[in-house]
């Protein structure tokens, strides 16, 4: 019995898309309740902190006009800092200079050691050594600064004349190492002390980059033949390089605010030295720390000037980092 089948000329009824507002209208009515809190939260959270990172410029740059409208020196480059003078003498030229050098000191010698340090942990160590070192790491990230201070003071400032020494006698020729046998409070010795200090920073976030790293590339790469360097080298590095600028990024600030440590190690004065051995110098953080409890209302408005420039310089430091990260994006792990 043959069986026929009937064919419709009929044409389906053709598909409307739905417009763009009741498309939204849709969406809105599909999102679940804990969902539209979750959004207000995390928008309020974002917009409280752009309000109180605002709040913060405008306090800064209020005080800080009140002081620098009567100074009757160059806020930028005057070597002498003075409030209690009629009419005052102050400025941020000593204060400038040895927060950015010793910043630069310890992040020269803290980058290197820290991915280092990240490396070994992660791809050479076997797991029963990285463990407890990364346990240890993980303290010394605790430790307050008044703690490294003391140390610094203590143990590490008696021990730093033979370092001086040798320096002075092959290096003393540039000027930049030339010691006087004075006491050995100086940048040179703040830049090691907070080397050590963001030290434990920079590893701990370039530890946790490193352990992001596809698999995949490391074992294509090991197929291809590389050694466990060139795995390092082509595919860790790579991958890892945004995270260790933004780890770099958060060493730096501790570094460039650093106040009770500094304070403990160096013995102040204003002027700039040519040579980093010798003592003296000076840092936005400690000489508001020092001056702070014994200023009148004047001289804390000045100290405040001189916060708000630190303010700006961890700004602009945090915007360079973030442009250089946004110009490697090829290199970081969301686009691996």
């Amino acid at each position: 019995m043959d069986i026929s089948t009937q064919k419709t000329d009929e044409a389906p009824p053709p598909t409307t898309l739905p417009t763009p507002t009741e498309q939204k209208r849709a969406a809105r009515g599909a999102t679940r309740p804990g969902d539209r809190v979750f959004l207000g939260l995390s928008r309020g959270s974002g917009i409280l902190l752009l309000a109180v990172m605002a709040a913060i410029a405008i306090f800064l740059t209020y005080r800080a006009s009140l002081a620098i409208s009567k100074d009757d020196a160059n806020f930028l480059t005057t070597f002498e800092w003075n409030t209690s003078l009629v009419p005052p003498k102050f400025g941020i030229a000593v204060l400038a200079f040895g927060t950015v050098v010793s910043s630069v000191i310890a992040m020269v010698i803290a980058v290197p050691i820290a991915v280092a340090i990240a490396l070994f942990l992660t791809h050479y160590a076997p797991r029963r050594m990285s463990g407890p070192i990364a346990y240890v790491i993980d303290l010394l990230a605790a430790v307050p600064s008044i703690v490294y201070g003391l140390w610094g003071a203590l143990i590490l400032v008696p021990h730093m004349d033979g370092l001086f020494g040798w320096l002075n006698d092959y290096l003393g020729w540039t000027g930049v190492f030339s010691w006087e046998e004075g006491a050995p409070r100086s940048m040179l010795t703040v830049g090691i002390l907070l080397a050590i200090m963001i030290l434990p920073i920079i590893t701990n976030v370039s530890r946790e980059v490193f352990r992001q790293v596809p698999r995949m590339h490391e074992e294509a790469a090991l197929a291809l033949g590389a050694t466990r360097w060139e795995v390092v080298r082509m595919s860790v590095l790579p991958f890892g390089r945004s995270g260790v600028i933004s780890a770099s990024m958060l060493g730096l600030g501790r570094a460039l605010g650093e106040t009770m440590a500094v304070a403990t190690v160096l013995s102040p004065d204003f002027d700039i030295h040519a040579s980093l051995l010798n003592p003296g110098g000076g840092t936005f953080a400690q000489n508001i720390a020092s001056k702070f409890n014994e200023a009148n209302e004047f001289g804390r408005d000045a100290l405040i000037a001189s916060g708000l420039v630190l303010f700006v310089i961890t700004l602009l430091v945090n915007g360079a980092a973030r442009w250089i990260i946004s110009r490697r994006k090829e290199y970081s792990g969301a686009n691996a």
